[in-house]
């Protein structure tokens, strides 16, 4: 399989986002229209519809220098230009971290980080709202040569003072190595830039990929953005090594620290090593099945070192594959096994992505088009129940119609006692929820970072810097397991609620559904490992370090505030999730009980009207039995969206059980 099928694939991809997005704007459209949806409902809908128009992959390409990993991209990707794209050369290409990607309506270019802004405490992410910190180079797509010679700016270096390197967290005392590097004026070689963005108009990343390309095991460890959240939040991560090298002690560093995983043998879902420059154990003085063999024995102890299947494994030669597919070799292109790697990104990495897209929004539009479902039977059930007190007056005289009448008010006064009591547990659920947002808020989070901030400057050793970052995820922790002790009394507390008014008064409610804060202590304990792989076991730390580790802890800062915003986001969206139904339904209930009143008495006042309104009745009648048809259609397409596996050829398409 060729990078034309990759296209391919994401193509299809980008149909199904397209088209499952389209019938839930339908249905949105309907529900609105309708008067079904009140303004969270139409929210909820908007947010899957966000969700799917910003949808990316990214696969990420990590490898210390000279493992072949630009070239690679370039094989892979690039191809069709009739060269290399990204520079590619003996020694290191890239020298900080690259993000290839495509925004339509942007134009094609390169934005470069300067080096310097790590003095700031501000990481990456903070510094993509400020477009004026960057430095931008327009790139001209129609030219190669221009293209290359632009994106070399990737592997730019200058030299500085120690005393700089070590102030912006660029230079460690105590490697040998670092200290091996400084010239006799004092100076060291970094990186001239801290991260480049390139927006490039290529099919694929026009259809949604992001490609990663990492620099080597200094630059990720000095960068915690890396660490923290563009290597753990790609799909996949592509583990480079060099053949004629095997796994040497830093590509295990690398992959132990960055990409593995919390425990041996059990790496990260979609990480996969590619093996690279197998070229060089071709030997025409070795048989064929020899060369096999010893790539063979090559896979098979990679795989067992970084305690991955051998399936995960992929033998390459990247540059003699960018040949074969340059100069149009078919058979060149099949001996450097490119395309078994290529089938793996296209055959397993999308259809995973589509998997989760498709989980995450089956599981939402369920709950969604419940409510709506359950709405029009109570307004159907209702209407009935007042046609039927109509029909049954037919013929009846006045002490008959004032014993209904006052039926109905009785049932109208017992309601509303009910709603008394509703009001009193909607008093408890409010103060619940503010003792919840308490603990949860961005109030109580920002002062945990402050408290953290205050403590890491005033630490004087290694001990008090270590246990104030300790304690930071210790607090926070402490903040997300009461909240999530307060979400599941308040779970209690309608399910109770849910329950009695179902009983009492045949609303058409189900139980509340589930909600919990794993997830978010999932991500903080995911930080949190990465904190104790990188700086747990250090008994002192240096002046680097403790840069690195202040810069360190500002990436933590912001992607547990990340997640307690996200948290503070869902919670929110589940409180009215919650709410919504019953709320809807009751008023529902209100407006039924004071039409029954009022059809009974303007019947009772005039018998005349009598035949009128149970002609309304019924009109209304076939109204909701049209709407409750309309909304089962709607659930239909959108149900067999979900189910069609567009990443097949058609003939190969098989539904999911997906069943809403």
């Amino acid at each position: 399989m060729n990078s034309v099928n990759l296209v391919e694939r994401f193509q299809l991809y980008s149909s199904w986002r397209f088209a499952l997005g389209q019938a839930i704007t339908r249905f949105r459209d309907w529900m609105a229209g309708n008067g079904i949806a009140d303004v969270q409902g139409i929210t909820r809908i908007q947010r899957l519809l966000d969700r799917l128009a910003e949808d990316k992959l990214s696969i990420a390409f990590v490898a210390e220098f000279s493992r072949g990993k630009s070239e690679l991209i370039n094989a892979i990707f690039f191809a069709d230009y009739g060269r290399r794209i990204l520079p590619s050369s003996a020694g290191r290409t890239t020298m900080c971290p690259t993000e290839l990607l495509y925004y339509d309506g942007e134009p094609a270019e390169l934005r470069l980080l300067p080096i310097e802004t790590r003095s700031d405490a501000r990481s990456v992410a903070e510094f993509r709202l400020y477009p004026d910190a960057w430095t931008v180079l327009r790139l001209d797509t129609s030219s190669g040569d221009a293209m290359l010679e632009a994106l070399r700016q990737v592997s730019q270096v200058k030299r500085v003072r120690v005393s700089v390197a070590h102030q912006l967290g660029l230079f460690d005392e105590k490697d040998p190595d670092a200290r091996a590097m400084v010239a006799a004026d004092g100076t060291v070689e970094i990186p001239a830039w801290r991260h480049a963005v390139i927006n490039f108009p290529h099919p694929l990343l026009a259809q949604g990929l992001v490609i990663l390309d990492t620099p080597g095991l200094n630059a990720i460890g000095s960068e915690p953005e890396l660490t923290l959240n563009l290597i753990p939040n790609a799909h996949a991560v592509l583990f480079i090594l060099a053949a004629d090298t095997g796994v040497t002690k830093s590509d295990i560093q690398v992959w132990r620290e960055h990409i593995g995983g919390t425990a041996p043998g059990a790496p990260a879902r979609g990480r996969l090593a590619v093996l690279n420059k197998i070229d060089s154990m071709w030997d025409e003085l070795k048989s064929a099945a020899e060369v096999e063999a010893e790539i063979a024995r090559q896979r098979s102890q990679v795989a067992h070192t970084l305690g991955l299947p051998e399936a995960n494994v992929f033998p390459i030669s990247a540059q003699k594959g960018l040949f074969a597919k340059v100069s149009g070799d078919a058979a060149l292109l099949e001996k450097s096994r490119l395309p078994a790697l290529e089938r793996a990104l296209s055959e397993d990495l999308i259809p995973g992505k589509q998997e989760i897209v498709r989980e995450f929004i089956a599981e939402e539009i369920r709950n969604i088009i419940g409510a709506a479902q359950a709405l029009l039977a109570t307004r159907l059930t209702n209407l009935k129940e007042q046609r039927g007190e109509l029909d049954a007056v037919r013929d009846k005289n006045q002490d008959t119609m004032h014993g209904m009448l006052e039926r109905v008010r009785a049932e109208k006064e017992r309601f509303e006692r009910s709603l008394m009591q509703f009001s009193a547990i909607r008093s408890v659920l409010a103060r619940s929820t503010n003792t919840l947002f308490g603990h949860l808020g961005m109030e109580a989070y920002t002062a945990e970072v402050a408290r953290t901030h205050q403590a890491i400057g005033a630490a004087s050793f290694s001990a008090g810097m270590l246990e104030a970052m300790r304690g930071f995820f210790r607090r926070n922790r402490e903040l997300l397991q009461t909240s999530d002790r307060i979400v599941a009394e308040i779970t209690d507390m309608m399910a109770a609620m849910y329950q009695r008014f179902s009983e009492d008064f045949r609303l058409q409610l189900s139980m509340p559904r589930a909600f919990s804060m794993a997830r978010y202590l999932k991500e903080l304990d995911r930080v949190e490992d990465s904190f104790n792989r990188r700086f747990g076991t250090l008994s002192m730390i240096t002046h680097y370090e403790r840069t690195l580790t202040r810069r360190f802890f500002e990436v933590v800062a912001t992607r547990i505030q990340t997640a307690f915003e996200i948290a503070n986001r869902d919670t929110e969206g589940w409180l009215k999730a919650v709410m919504n139904p019953l709320e809807g339904q009751i008023k529902e209930r209100q407006q039924t009980l004071k039409r029954r009143l009022e059809s009974l008495k303007r019947v009772h006042q005039a018998a005349d009207t009598l035949e009128e309104r149970l002609e309304e009745f019924a009109e209304s009648e076939r109204t909701l039995t049209t709407q409750v048809v309309a909304l089962d259609n709607l659930r239909q397409e959108i149900e067999a969206m979900l189910a069609q596996d567009m990443l097949l050829p058609r003939e190969e398409r098989a539904g999911f059980d997906v069943s809403l």
